[in-house]
C-alpha cells in the first residue's frame, strides 16, 4: 500500500485505490480495473485488513486540512461514511453479516454479472475468478464461524433462506448452476473451456458447500428471534441514513404518510373502477390487456423501451445528460436472489453503461406493466442512473471516492423515490393505472418505515390505526400489514417482510430520503422566489455526489 498524499482528493483517491486491492469485488462493482481475477477475503484477517485500511485513512483524513470549499465538502462527507464502516467493524457487524440481500453471499455470484465477456481475455479473467471460489467460499464460512463463536450470528430466517439461495445457484434446487449456465455463452478453444468447466463446477461445489455449512454449523447457533433491537438497530440506521433519527418521530410520521397515501390511492381506484376496493381496482388493471406483457424477453424490451424514452424526454428539457449517460441497459437478473429491481452503475470511462435489473421469479410469464413504470423511472431515470451516473461523470468536482464508492441508502433510495413523485408531477404518470402503481410503490415504503422500526424496537401499533390496534409489531403481523394493506404482489410481499428483517434500517430510508428532498426543494424554492430554477436546483444537488442526509441538509440549504 502506498503512503498517503497528502490534500483530502489525494487521500481519498488513495484509499478507494487500497480499498480496490483490499476488496476486489468492490473493485469490480466501482469499474477500478486490475483486480478481476481475485475474489474478496472475507475471512477473519480479511475483514481485520480493510478496518486497518479504512482506520487509517480515516485519521489521515482527520488530519487533512482542505485546500477549498470542494474540499471541505469530500472530508465530511468521508468522515461520515467511512467512519460509520470503522464503527460497524469494531461492533462485529461486518463479519458476520448476512441477510437475504446483500451481503458477501450474493456479492461473490453477482460480480459475475458485471464482468465483460467480449474476448478470450475476458472469459480467461472469468476462469480464474471461478477457480478462486472455493478458497473464496471457504474464507467466508471461517469469518461466519469466528462470529458465531464471539456470539453474533445473523437470525435463522437469514441464515436459512440463505442456505435456500445457495442451492439455486449451486444447481442443487434442480437444473444447472448459475455459473454453469453462465460459461454457455463463451466461444472460445478447447484449452479454455475445460478451466471454465471446471471453475464453474468448481464454484457451484461451492456453494453446495456454504448451503450445507450454513444449514449445519450455523442454523444450530442462529437466534430464532428476527428484532436486532434499539441499539444494534440506530448503529444500522445511521449507516442506511446517513442521519441521526428520532425513531419515535419516523414511526409516528410514517403512519401520518401511508394515511395520506392510502386515501388518495382509494380515490384513483374508484375512478378505475367505480366502489371499487384496491385490491379490486387491482384486479381489474392485472386482467386489462393493455397492461399486460408476456414473458421475461417481453418484460426486458417493454422496460428497455420506455427507459430509452424517459431519456430521449428529459434530456436538455428537465436534466443536462452528456452523451455519456444516454445509455441505459436493462436486463433480467439471474434466477435466485430476492424479487424486485435494482441498479448497477457505470463505470468511470462508461465503457460498462448503467443497467437495470429486473429479478423476477423464475416461473412467472406474465406482468402487469402499470405497477411497474414508475420503477423504471425509480431505476433508471429520472431515478438512480442520473443520480449515479452523474456522479461519476463529476471528474473534475468529486474525489474517487465520491464518485465511485459513496453510497447512502437514504441518500440514493431518497432521490429515486423523489424521482417517482417528479414524474408525474411532469406529466408521465397521468394514466389511472399507472398512477395507481406508483402511489402503490409510495404507500408500500410508508408501510417500510412503519414495520421495519416497529419490527425491530417491538413497538406497539397504535390505537385508531385498524389494525391489530395496541398489539406489538411481530414479523407475522408486518407480513399481514404488507398482503392486506398494500396491493404488491403476494411474492414480493413475503420476499420484502425476509428483506427487512436481515437489513435492519435500510427499508425506511426510501421515504426518510424523499422527506429530505422535497422539503429541500420547497425551502430552496421560498428562498428564491420568482428566481428558482427546478432545472438548476436539480443539476447543483446530483453535482454534490452521495452523502448522509444530515449532511446533505447542510449541503442543499446552500442552494
Amino acid at each position: 500500500m502506498s503512503p498517503s498524499p497528502a490534500g483530502v482528493h489525494g487521500i481519498s483517491n488513495q484509499f478507494v485505490a487500497d480499498y480496490a486491492a483490499a476488496d476486489p469485488l468492490t473493485a469490480t462493482f466501482i469499474g477500478t480495473p486490475g483486480h478481476d481475477d481475485r475474489l474478496t477475503d472475507y475471512s477473519p484477517e480479511g475483514h481485520a485488513a480493510r478496518e486497518e485500511l479504512a482506520t487509517r485513512a480515516l485519521a489521515d483524513i482527520t488530519a487533512a486540512e482542505p485546500a477549498d470549499a470542494g474540499e471541505a465538502a469530500a472530508k465530511s462527507v468521508f468522515l461520515e461514511r467511512v467512519g460509520l464502516d470503522v464503527e460497524i467493524h469494531r461492533a462485529g457487524l461486518w463479519e458476520g453479516e448476512l441477510n437475504v440481500l446483500a451481503g458477501p453471499v450474493q456479492s461473490l455470484r453477482e460480480v459475475f454479472d458485471l464482468m465483460p465477456t467480449s474476448t478470450a481475455e475476458d472469459w480467461a479473467t472469468i476462469a480464474k475468478r471461478l477457480t478462486a471460489m472455493p478458497e473464496a467460499v471457504a474464507n467466508l464460512r471461517a469469518g461466519l464461524a469466528h462470529s458465531a463463536d464471539k456470539g453474533k450470528v445473523a437470525a435463522l430466517r437469514q441464515v436459512a433462506k440463505v442456505a435456500e439461495q445457495c442451492d439455486t445457484w449451486s444447481g442443487r434446487s434442480g437444473g444447472k448452476s448459475y455459473f454453469a449456465t453462465l460459461i454457455e455463452q463463451a466461444d472460445v478453444d478447447t484449452s479454455l473451456r475445460t478451466d471454465l468447466e471446471a471453475g464453474a463446477k468448481a464454484a457451484a461445489e461451492a456453494y453446495a458447500d456454504l448451503a450445507a455449512f450454513l444449514r449445519g454449523d450455523l442454523a444450530p447457533k442462529a437466534p430464532k428471534k428476527d428484532a436486532v433491537g434499539e441499539d444494534v438497530y440506530r448503529l444500522w440506521s445511521r449507516y442506511f441514513t446517513g442521519a441521526r433519527l428520532d425513531l419515535a418521530e419516523a414511526y409516528e410520521w410514517g403512519w401520518a404518510e401511508f394515511t395520506r397515501i392510502e386515501t388518495e390511492m382509494k380515490q384513483v381506484a374508484n375512478r378505475i373502477k367505480p366502489g371499487a376496493t384496491l385490491a379490486e381496482a387491482a384486479a381489474a388493471l392485472d386482467a386489462n390487456p393493455r397492461y399486460l406483457v408476456s414473458g421475461q424477453a417481453g418484460l426486458q424490451s417493454w422496460m428497455q423501451d420506455l427507459s430509452d424514452k424517459a431519456l430521449l424526454d428529459v434530456r436538455d428539457v428537465h436534466f443536462e445528460l452528456p452523451d455519456e449517460l444516454m445509455k441505459l441497459e436493462c436486463r433480467i437478473a439471474p434466477p435466485g436472489g430476492g424479487v424486485g429491481a435494482y441498479y448497477t452503475g457505470p463505470t468511470p470511462d462508461f465503457a460498462r453503461p448503467g443497467r437495470m435489473w429486473w429479478s423476477v421469479p423464475a416461473d412467472k410469464t406474465e406482468f402487469s406493466t402499470w405497477r411497474e413504470v414508475t420503477t423504471v423511472y425509480h431505476e433508471g431515470v429520472p431515478g438512480h442512473h442520473l443520480q449515479v451516473a452523474t456522479a461519476v461523470y463529476q471528474a473534475e468536482k468529486l474525489n474517487n471516492f465520491q464518485r465511485m464508492m459513496c453510497w447512502v441508502s437514504g441518500h440514493g433510495e431518497g432521490w429515486a423515490l423523489y424521482a417517482e413523485r417528479l414524474m408525474r408531477e411532469l406529466g408521465y404518470l397521468e394514466d389511472d393505472g399507472d398512477l395507481l402503481g406508483m402511489l402503490d410503490a409510495h404507500l408500500f415504503r410508508a408501510a417500510r418505515v412503519i414495520i421495519d422500526i416497529g419490527m425491530h424496537l417491538e413497538l406497539e401499533i397504535p390505537k385508531g390505526a385498524g389494525f391489530h390496534d395496541g398489539e406489538r409489531w411481530t414479523p407475522e403481523l408486518g407480513l399481514e400489514f404488507m398482503l392486506t394493506r398494500t396491493i404488491t404482489d403476494p411474492a414480493h410481499v413475503h420476499d420484502e417482510i425476509d428483506r427487512y428483517l436481515g437489513w435492519p434500517g435500510q427499508a425506511p430510508s426510501y421515504k426518510l430520503g424523499e422527506r429530505l428532498w422535497l422539503a429541500a426543494r420547497d425551502d430552496a424554492r421560498a428562498r428564491h422566489g420568482a428566481a428558482f430554477d427546478l432545472k438548476t436546483f436539480h443539476k447543483d444537488a446530483l453535482e454534490m455526489g452521495a452523502m448522509g442526509l444530515d449532511t446533505l441538509r447542510e449541503r442543499l440549504a446552500e442552494l
